[in-house]
């Protein structure tokens, strides 16, 4: 992209009300960040409000302080924005790199687990992501306390073996959390891969881990839990990841152990046992090469093929797809379906409410009007 529209990417991302799907789908339909910032007033008034753009001082005094940091932003649109990644529902419309991203062009697993996790835990995802590494594999976790951090130190050990780790943070990139691990990120910015979806300066908010295990799960193959509660963000990682058709691992603990509970939940719920790292490989790489998985299809060079921008809604698509609207989350699909007007019409009107705050996105491809 030109630095124009780079320009316009950021600022569209950082409008008030423009999510990663909003993001996306504005992008797809219009075709640039640019010819989407001029229809963007335009949109949210039919909604029923008006939007003002994000600051350009602000988005021009992000780039700097980006650039400053000796880090970049990759938009979605750009080539070398992580495959994987790209596939998965609600993906990042940017995300801030600081090292090497050659890192997420090898086979990657995410490790996440319980921060207050046992010794022995903590050993053996130690060990689990040295091997796994010894054999190419990327390491993805979120630099958290317990099995985080031990999984990224035993991985980048074997950084010249052809494997590595990458951290994915909830605050930005040049913010340290937890404190302790201040020294463990800045290395992995140097010699790994760090990469965070907060503007830099955003303290780490509980609402930004939700958003940030997304990421750890939609860069991986896989995910393995090694030790986690019922209730934990670890198993959030994990949904998520099944949601995004990924493999699903955990590692069984004492039935006596409340941190192992949420592991020997999730194998009961049909995750894969584990207890090596042949165990892993053995999910990661298929037993025949016909089985290679083939990547997504790239909404990037295919046009978008339900989204038209000649395709309008009048009034009365509008009355309909919002009638059908409630509290509750409802697939995309069913509101195509019982409105009986177009996928593109659907999402326009889903668009515009959106814009205007009236709407919220959940997993699933579910939307709920907001009360």
């Amino acid at each position: 992209m030109s630095d124009t529209e780079r320009f316009a990417a950021l600022q569209l991302l950082r409008t008030p009300g423009v999510g990663p799907v909003t993001w996306r789908q504005l992008v797809q339909r219009f075709g640039s960040a640019l010819r989407a910032i001029d229809a963007l007033p335009d949109l949210a008034a039919r909604g029923g409000r008006r939007l003002t753009l994000a600051d350009a001082h602000g988005v021009a005094a992000e780039f700097d302080r980006v650039a400053s940091l000796g880090a970049r932003h990759i938009f979605l649109t750009d080539a070398d924005y992580p495959e994987l990644l790209a596939e998965t529902e609600g993906a990042p419309g940017a995300v801030i790199v600081r090292g090497d991203m050659a890192l997420t062009q090898r086979p990657s697993l995410a490790m996440v687990g319980a921060r207050n996790a046992s010794a022995i835990a903590c050993r053996f995802a130690r060990q689990i992501a040295a091997e796994l590494a010894r054999e190419g594999v990327t390491i993805v976790s979120g630099l958290a306390r317990g099995i985080d951090t031990a999984a990224h130190v035993g991985a980048m050990g074997q950084y010249g073996s052809g494997g590595g780790t990458i951290g994915v943070i909830g605050s930005g990139i040049d913010v340290a959390f937890p404190p302790e691990n201040a020294v463990l990120q800045d290395e992995l910015g140097k010699s790994q891969l760090l990469i965070a979806e907060q503007p830099p300066g955003t303290q780490p908010l509980a609402r930004h881990f939700p958003a940030r295990n997304r990421i750890i799960a939609g860069l991986a193959l896989g995910t393995l839990v090694v030790e986690a509660a019922p209730k934990s963000g670890s198993l959030i990682t994990a949904r998520r990841a099944a949601e995004f058709g990924r493999e699903v691992m955990a590692v069984p603990g004492s039935p006596l152990d409340p941190r192992a509970q949420g592991c020997n939940l999730l194998i009961r719920e049909g995750a894969t046992l584990i207890q090596s790292a042949a165990d892993v490989l053995e999910m990661l790489r298929p037993i025949d090469s016909r089985m290679l998985r083939e990547p997504g299809r790239d909404w990037r060079h295919d046009g978008g093929q339900d989204w038209h921008a000649d395709a309008d809604a009048d009034d009365a698509d509008r009355r309909r797809v919002t009638q059908l609207l409630g509290p509750a989350p409802v697939p995309v699909d069913e509101l195509v379906r019982q409105s009986g007007c177009s996928a593109s019409i659907v999402s326009l009107v889903l668009l515009e409410l959106e814009l205007a705050g009236r709407l919220e996105r959940h997993a699933g491809g579910r939307v709920s009007r907001v009360v």
